[in-house]
């Protein structure tokens, strides 16, 4: 079982949050090249926090992630972190900059 939890300097942690993203009006805007390439960005941006995401569904209209969140993080925090920057990493690649 200790495999289970994780450690910080003085505690031993196992936070897991099940988080769903879905776009203004449920637009459906996450499909194609989009797609494909938020998999790795939202890997990326959850390693950049100490985060892992354990599981992940891209659907065309909203997002659906299991991540493990380090205590020292407020969850809001690092989903709003995720939100913003994947937003802006997705706009630089697709717009070819």
């Amino acid at each position: 079982m200790p495999e289970l939890y994780q450690s910080l300097s003085h505690s031993r942690w196992h936070c897991k949050y099940h988080v769903v993203f879905v776009p203004k009006r449920r637009r459906k805007v996450l499909f194609g090249q989009a797609r494909q390439r938020l998999g790795r960005i939202f890997h990326a941006l959850a390693r950049q926090k100490e985060c892992r995401i354990l599981e992940g569904h891209i659907l065309c209209d909203h997002v659906h992630m299991c991540i493990e969140i380090p205590p020292k993080y407020a969850a809001s925090s690092v989903i709003g972190f995720l939100k913003g920057e994947s937003g802006i990493a997705i706009g630089r690649e697709l717009s070819g900059k």
